[in-house]
């Protein structure tokens, strides 16, 4: 009789050991999926962005930019504010050529197409069919028009737009005088890829 009772509580102590490895890792587990789950959110609110919302964004942040609406709707016979030079170009890249939105790179290639180093825009394939004449010339001649900073900042914004980054937070502590702390020119990194001819999309 003593010893079975020395073995249930053997067993005890390790159903009890069990159980609260379980429980650290179901709560490991279930921090993990909530930073999926936010980041799920996000990814699809960018990636479900119609191109006039994304326009209407990008002017907040880069209100310089040429808005170019003021083309007349075939349908209404008036203006319509909505059909900007931003919205036409990023309807172009996504819908009509079919290229990423969340990467530089892709929207360096769409540049190049407006800048007359890649491939040929036609105006059969360009977004303007529901205007009484095809804005596809002059906002080709717009941005052409737009500076190496401003195209580069135009990339920068519609990445961050398509593809938003989950808020993270870091516990590291305030490094003390005895600890080293490297400083930008001995950090080391490995420079990103580049596109064959990168350097003319964005020259002025």
């Amino acid at each position: 009789m003593r010893k079975t009772l020395l073995l249930s509580k053997k067993h005890q102590k390790w159903l009890g050991v069990f159980l609260l490895s379980l429980s650290v890792s179901w709560g490991v587990m279930h921090f993990n999926f909530s930073q999926l789950e936010g980041w799920s959110i996000k990814s699809a609110y960018g990636q479900n962005l119609r191109p006039e919302q994304a326009a209407e964004m990008v002017y907040e942040r880069l209100p310089e930019l040429p808005k170019e609406n003021n083309y007349i709707s075939d349908e209404t016979g008036e203006i319509n504010p909505s059909h900007t030079l931003i919205g036409r170009f990023i309807r172009y890249h996504k819908d009509f050529k079919r290229r990423s939105p969340q990467h530089p790179l892709d929207w360096k290639v769409t540049l190049a197409d407006y800048l007359g180093v890649n491939q040929s825009i036609r105006e059969s394939n360009y977004p303007g069919s529901t205007l009484k004449s095809n804005p596809l010339t002059k906002d080709i001649e717009v941005i052409r028009q737009l500076s190496r900073r401003q195209r580069q900042q135009l990339v920068d914004l519609l990445v961050e737009i398509y593809n938003p980054q989950p808020q993270t937070t870091t516990n590291q502590g305030i490094p003390t005088e005895t600890e080293g702390t490297s400083s930008p020119e001995s950090t080391s990194g490995t420079p990103g890829l580049s596109w064959p001819g990168d350097a003319q999309l964005l020259a002025p």
